[in-house]
């Protein structure tokens, strides 16, 4: 992992005597990593990102961003926020908007106009829309006004709470190509989200919270590679596949039916595999990512 930019030290919180909703939580984040934090309802992933944004304070433990508090002005000035319920002013357009957002950040007004465009372009937010009242806007394109606010001052750091819900398809696959370059930009980003299949795509790590502790925590990629799910049409054994697999070193993990899944390095591993597949005689039908893999970390099942 990347030297830790954020790190949440033995962090507690409670309201009222009773009402205990953190206790002793505690990880890191890197630069440029994406972290998800996942649990069910009533985990304490809501508590957690106020104490990240320093909008909470803890009762005991502390989070730092680079030895700092999150409240720490010069944090908050590399701050983006978008938070799960976008309340704008519905008045104002998507331009108007940005722009006020530009100018409270005092960044140079000559290239206002510019940075504005330039900042809706980067969401997909179309150009029709750009002048209209935001209460004529829907969920997914507030979603994507939301990001493009949050993304206007260049923030070192992006906290993004339920990024996909109301957005379609399209604007889910945009989003995980701009957290992408955000990434390669040496953004760090920490998502809260039920979104499990987002999360398998775009996050390197996943917290799990139960009861507002940390559960465990998943790595996505790096040294356990991407799981895969590969599909064929007619016949393949497991020892063709073990032996497919071991060429482009991968890892088979089980086959059951006309379904293995395996595991690979990186994406580059992945595209030998498939190679590997075909020249052995496996007629793949379909090769994608295992995205009920979260969905296993979540209920609590062991790692293949």
């Amino acid at each position: 992992m990347p030297p830790s930019q954020i790190v949440v030290d033995a962090v507690s919180k409670s309201f009222g005597r009773r009402q205990r909703v953190l206790s002793d939580v505690s990880f890191e984040v890197g630069e440029g990593e994406c972290l998800g934090v996942i649990g069910p309802n009533g985990a304490g992933k809501t508590t957690l990102f106020g104490c990240l944004l320093g909008l909470l304070r803890p009762d005991g433990g502390r989070v730092t961003v680079e030895g700092r508090a999150p409240d720490d002005l010069e944090v908050r000035a590399h701050t983006g926020y978008v938070p799960e319920r976008l309340e704008f002013d519905p008045t104002l357009s998507a331009r108007q908007l940005i722009a006020l957002r530009h100018e409270l950040l005092g960044l140079a007004r000559p290239s206002r106009t510019a940075d504005v465009e330039a900042q809706l372009d980067q969401v997909g937010l179309a150009v029709p829309a750009r002048s209209r009242p935001l209460r004529t806007f829907s969920r997914g394109m507030l979603q994507r006004l939301g990001l493009a606010h949050a993304l206007i001052g260049a923030p070192r750091w992006l906290f993004l709470d339920e990024p996909t819900l109301g957005i379609d398809p399209e604007g889910a696959a945009h989003l995980r190509g701009l957290l992408g370059s955000l990434k390669a930009r040496g953004v760090t980003v920490i998502i809260n989200s039920h979104d499990l299949a987002h999360l398998e795509r775009v996050c390197e790590r996943v917290v799990l919270l139960r009861a507002g502790r940390v559960a465990a925590i998943e790595t996505m990629a790096g040294a356990d590679g991407l799981a895969l799910s590969v599909r064929w049409v007619g016949e393949a054994t497991a020892d063709l596949l073990a032996a497919c697999a071991g060429a482009a070193g991968a890892t088979l993990l089980e086959v059951e039916g006309s379904r293995a899944q395996l595991r690979v390095a990186d994406e580059a591993a992945a595209a030998r595999l498939l190679k590997e597949l075909l020249a052995g005689g496996v007629a793949v039908s379909l090769v994608e990512r295992d995205v009920a893999r979260l969905e296993r970390f979540f209920a609590g099942e062991p790692r293949a």
